[in-house]
């Protein structure tokens, strides 16, 4: 009779699975029914904001690519994210293209931009290529606003409806079902990426490019491929906003957007998809929760000035960020990996 402890990995299909106790396999369980009763129990706002927050969560996963296990750092997420939008609403309502097709080919559209952008910044990096992407960033928001043609202006462009198989997904409640189910497709391809042979590079460039290279790394392949699976993502993103939001207009995608995207990963934790998925739900309920608190304070204290407003949010997100990179600079992915090590030792911590 053979006793496992289930401590140490004893087969090879053990050390490539994503669950590999049948702890974490039922915590999985748990949450996956949760997730799916969460509609029947919660108001149409709450739903709204789920919403909101998954279709972020992917425009996270794919900055947290290219910034976080490659090193590339972008402050121009927010225009793929636009060309994403862009291309769903041009393209479906102009040519009438399905959902189930017009999703994944405006994130590849978005990823073709992004490896035309890549190119011309191989030789880029920090600051430099920062304020490249963010130059690429505004020049698509100056398109957006003047292209009347092409993208109607600061009017903007009503979205296309969504629909699968002729089924109308028209409520928050039907939205959410498959905004999750995108959300977990995107976030296991992604998962499973950085445990091939393309995710090892992404981290070795991340971590000493010249090394990389010396070991046989090829520095523009990934580099380029980097700008593009993580362009790609945010072109769904912006898809899945278009669909959900029915009217997309260009003052959305500015570079507060980006800083937005940037503040996800950092206190999320970069290098992590579990981080992205958890910074993503931080930033977008925290202006919620400051929305709450500022009106209760004005509602006890007779404080009428005192609104929440785009400047208060952006600031929450500055002050986020710095308390992050000072006190945790591996995010929330790090704090939920010394929970977590807790408890699998307690109380044998030590």
């Amino acid at each position: 009779m053979v006793i496992r402890s289930k401590t140490f990995i004893e087969y090879y299909e053990e050390d490539i699975a994503l669950f590999r106790t049948i702890w974490s396999r039922f915590w999985l369980g748990l949450l996956i029914i949760l997730m799916l009763l969460f509609p029947l129990v919660s108001d149409r706002y709450s739903l709204y904001v789920i919403n909101i927050t998954g279709i972020c969560m992917v425009g996270a996963i794919g900055l947290n690519i290219l910034t976080g296990y490659t090193g590339q750092i972008s402050i121009g997420h927010a225009a793929f994210i636009a060309v994403g939008a862009y291309s769903t609403t041009i393209l479906g309502e102009s040519l009438g293209v399905p959902a189930l097709i017009l999703i994944p080919l405006s994130g590849f559209i978005a990823g073709l931009m992004g490896v035309i952008i890549g190119f011309p910044c191989l030789r880029l990096r920090g600051l430099y290529l920062a304020m490249a992407t963010m130059a690429f960033g505004i020049i698509i928001e100056y398109i957006l606003f003047h292209a009347h043609s092409l993208t109607n202006g600061p009017m903007g462009m009503a979205s296309p409806p969504l629909s699968i198989f002729g089924f109308k997904l028209d409520s928050h409640i039907r939205f959410y079902y498959f905004v999750g189910a995108v959300v977990v497709i995107l976030a296991t391809c992604a998962k499973n990426l950085m445990r091939m042979k393309i995710g090892r590079a992404f981290i070795a460039i991340r971590d000493r490019d010249i090394a990389a290279n010396i070991i046989g790394v090829n520095l523009t392949y990934y580099k380029v491929l980097a700008f593009g699976i993580s362009s790609f993502y945010a072109g769904v993103c912006g898809s899945l906003l278009a669909y959900y939001m029915t009217h997309i207009n260009p003052e959305y995608f500015n570079m507060f957007l980006s800083v937005e995207y940037i503040a996800m990963i950092i206190v999320g934790g970069m290098g992590s998809i579990l981080g992205a998925i958890l910074g993503a739900f931080f930033i977008t309920l925290i202006p919620e929760a400051l929305r709450i608190l500022l009106g209760v304070i004005s509602t006890q204290f007779d404080l009428k000035g005192v609104v929440f407003t785009d400047q208060v949010k952006v600031a929450s997100y500055g002050l986020f960020i710095i308390l992050f990179l000072i006190l945790e600079p591996g995010g929330l992915y790090a704090i939920w990996l010394r929970v977590k090590s807790y408890f699998r030792t307690w109380p044998f911590t030590f």
